[in-house]
């Protein structure tokens, strides 16, 4: 059968026989028709995972494709390395002549090779493609009219090769002077004046000069790396120490075609033949690159908030990346900025990845040694640093020395990134952890910030096809701003039901139910979980008022009554002692029955008591802290922690949400191990992270908190700074552990279940940054807004131009 909620959201469908209600009086609040109506009609336009699919078919199947069919674009410049490589037979004649006849095919009308279009911040890209062409041809003595048109591009630019406004390539300091140097040893005339020329050597002088004084294995990495601008220099022996099981240097095939033009190797031609018969004519400028790119395409479609359209595509790249970890694949190895996200996200998807694989890099040095290290490259250190976030135990310790060292080189370098996107990035970064953010508003972010031009610079620009996709950032957009009809109109039944329930007559209450909803469909965000996200908030409503009404809201003889009430049970208003009472009692007694009814008809069995449990557990926990204060007690560490547990109130927020995200929970599940250690985990997480913020503010009040516990039970032996930064200590080991009990495969706990316990511990990073978000009036206005009500700024991606 089909069952209708009381909300008008999507219709939940069931099969059962027997279900047993609870034995308790269900009562039903009359809602405001019209909020439901409207509710009922904001619900139906938006977009959940089967409607999207049927409305953009198409556009979702060329996603998919592309996930598996990565194409690369074209370097010019490497394939003019190619080029120049001899045939092992005949050394007066090429080995690839089919990239002699590209090179003469694609040459752009201003006499220019490279990337196309009126880009000036890709002149030298262009320049340096530009030039080896022209050396290819030359080689060959072909194509004396394009060798001419070449130049004289060449002579037209040459003073942008040495304005340090423009990029440069990786390595353009040594490879476009040697390759000037090279062009005057074949008799090629540069229209360039000599005094410019003198200038170019003279930098790669001064740079190769630099290199050699460090003589560090990344600085010999380097030089091998950029080896085709030092051929009379080079020890091709020692360069050859590169190679890779594939046959390649660097998985470059510019650096692989000059070696193989003062050396033989078998290997290292096979693997230029296997690149041209897999892509014709022309060569990619990195090679392979098909697993960091599908782990760049996973991580884009999840930071757009679109992962949920492409399961089981991405369950099949992360089996095939996995696979690779375990058997130590070069391609995953080889490369810092794939091995780095390999095991970011594998970790976060469950996958057993030892974290002792990053032991090579738990040192700056030991980065330094490397290639990348060598160059500094920002996106290697940027994914290092967001893979030592993902720690799921305190014996971790090599995230831990990873999370420092990378966080101090990001710092250093911020000042001097000269790009300003890539500068606001690394701030993010600094600034925002992954373990602290809410995932609506990293898709609103991401999504507005989506560059549709994901050129990347190595020796050239090259670009991942799969990456620029339009198509992405349309479907992401879409996607977006349907969800937000949703949220709008859950906010404003969520704001009657306040009023309905007269709960914003308690004047002693903070007012946060826009918090409240913020933290469900910020983290709760796919449209199917309507119900989740207002049983969420809900709970957090209630929470709050609960919480305030033993914080000092109500009298002992109050709150005592409201406990007898609940134990209880029964729709007696007459029993109330105060109008405060009543009012939080049936706004309890109301929104739990209609919870419990609810979630009994999912689950199949009735979960009412459960619901009723866990509100009584909490209040009596309050009411201890209450009679603590009171009595001017001061319990010991540990009685207080555990305390905590059920008086934190996240358990009145999550656990009843748990019946609604989709599998069935039985009560065997309830009562296991694993999930009453995911809650004590998060909320102890939760209590440490208030007490910290909350420090002066409960001083001011007479209250104790975890922080000056500490400080008093060791006779003031610890300093309150002192006490601070243990418990900083403690909160990054409770947040480990939470993660790896999380990310646990097996166990009773249904993985979309668990999942709850870490979007919690999310919610709370971020609220208790820098301040108590939560009671403050202000600090989270400006995010409810983001995520619920303001439009997406991406005219500019869209326009005609973009």
């Amino acid at each position: 059968m089909v069952i209708m909620n009381s909300l008008g959201f999507s219709p939940i469908k069931c099969s059962f026989v027997g279900v047993q209600r609870s034995s308790r009086k269900a009562f039903s609040l009359q809602r405001n028709t019209e909020v439901a109506a409207s509710l009922d009609k904001g619900l139906k336009n938006s977009l959940g995972v089967e409607d999207l699919q049927m409305g953009s078919k198409g556009l979702l199947d060329g996603i998919r494709e592309r996930l598996f069919n990565i194409e690369l674009s074209a370097s010019f410049y490497d394939t003019a390395w190619v080029t120049m490589v001899p045939s092992p037979r005949f050394a007066e004649t090429p080995c690839f002549p089919q990239c002699l006849d590209w090179i003469l095919d694609n040459q752009h009308p201003d006499g220019s090779w490279g990337p196309p279009g009126p880009n000036l911040s890709a002149i030298k890209d262009v320049l340096s493609s530009t030039l080896a062409c022209v050396l290819a041809l030359k080689r060959w003595n072909v194509g004396e009219e394009y060798v001419k048109k070449g130049l004289w591009f060449i002579g037209t630019n040459f003073s942008s090769c040495m304005n340090e406004k423009f990029p440069s390539p990786i390595g353009f300091s040594i490879i476009y002077p040697g390759m000037i140097n090279l062009a005057i040893e074949m008799g090629l005339k540069l229209p360039v004046p000599e005094v410019d020329i003198d200038a170019m050597l003279s930098i790669r002088e001064s740079a190769l000069r630099r290199e050699t004084e460090k003589n560090s294995a990344g600085s010999k990495a380097y030089l091998a790396f950029v080896a085709e601008g030092l051929p009379e220099l080079q020890d091709w022996g020692n360069i050859m120490n590169y190679q890779g099981k594939n046959g390649s240097l660097f998985n470059s095939p510019s650096t692989t075609a000059a070696a193989l033009t003062h050396v033989r190797d078998d290997k290292a031609l096979n693997y230029l033949s296997s690149l041209l018969e897999k892509f014709g004519c022309s060569v990619p400028t990195i090679y392979p690159l098909e697993i960091r790119t599908q782990l760049s395409m996973v991580d884009r479609l999840e930071r757009l908030g679109l992962s949920q359209y492409f399961v089981n595509e991405i369950g099949v790249i992360l089996d095939r990346v996995y696979s690779c970890w375990i058997e130590n694949d070069e391609e995953v190895y080889s490369d810092i900025i794939t091995f780095a996200m390999a095991f970011r996200i594998l970790r976060m998807h469950g996958y057993d990845v030892s974290s002792d694989a990053l032991c090579q890099f738990d040192d700056a040095r030991h980065f330094d040694d490397t290639l990348q290290g060598h160059i500094k490259d920002l996106h290697a250190v940027m994914e290092l640093h967001k893979a030592s976030h993902v720690h799921i135990s305190p014996k971790e310790l090599v995230l831990m020395k990873l999370n420092s060292w990378t966080t101090h080189f990001l710092k250093r370098e911020l000042n001097d990134i000269k790009s300003l996107d890539i500068a606001q990035e690394v701030d993010y970064a600094l600034r925002n952890p992954l373990y602290a953010t809410l995932e609506r508003l990293e898709h609103k972010r991401n999504i507005e910030q989506y560059n549709l031009d994901s050129r990347m610079l190595l020796k050239t620009s090259y670009v991942p096809t799969i990456m620029n996709n339009n198509s992405i950032l349309k479907f992401a957009v879409d996607a977006f701003c349907s969800s937000q009809v949703t949220y709008s109109k859950e906010l404003q039944y969520l704001e009657s039901w306040v009023k309905e329930n007269r709960l914003d007559q308690l004047s002693f209450s903070r007012q946060k139910q826009t918090y409240c909803y913020l933290s469900a469909a910020a983290t709760l965000f796919s449209p199917e979980l309507s119900n989740a996200r207002i049983c969420w908030a809900k709970g957090g409503v209630l929470s709050t008022v609960v919480d305030d009404f033993f914080d000092g809201g109500g009298s002992v003889e109050e709150l005592e009554n409201l406990i007898s009430l609940v134990e209880k049970w029964h729709d007696d208003s007459e029993r109330c002692c105060s109008a405060n009472v009543k009012i939080i009692f049936s706004a309890l007694y109301n929104t739990i029955n209609e919870l419990g009814e609810k979630a009994s008809l999912i689950q199949k069995r009735d979960v009412t008591d459960h619901l009723i449990r866990i509100w009584l557990d909490m209040m009596k926990a309050m009411m201890k802290e209450t009679k603590w204060l009171k009595n001017d007690t001061v319990p010991m560490i540990d009685e207080y922690m555990t305390n905590a547990i059920p008086s934190f109130a996240l358990g009145t927020i999550i656990l009843p949400s748990i019946y609604f995200v989709g599998p069935e929970v039985s009560e065997e599940t309830i009562e296991s191990p694993e999930y009453k250690m995911l809650f004590e985990l998060v909320s102890r997480l939760g209590r440490l992270l208030n007490d910290i913020q909350g420090f002066e503010r409960d001083r001011a009040e007479g209250k104790l908190n975890s922080i000056s516990l500490l400080v008093l039970h060791s006779n003031t032996s610890i300093s309150e700074e002192e006490a601070k930064k243990q418990t900083r200590c403690v909160i990054d080991s409770i947040r480990g552990e939470l993660l790896g009990l999380v990310l646990q495969k097996g166990g009773m706990v249904p993985k979309a279940c668990k999942e709850l316990f870490w979007k919690m511990s999310k919610i709370l990073h971020l609220f208790y940054k820098s301040t108590d978000g939560f009671s403050s009036p202000k600090e989270m206005v400006d995010a409810v807004h983001a995520v619920v009500h303001e439009p997406l700024k991406v005219g500019h991606l869209l326009s005609p131009k973009a």
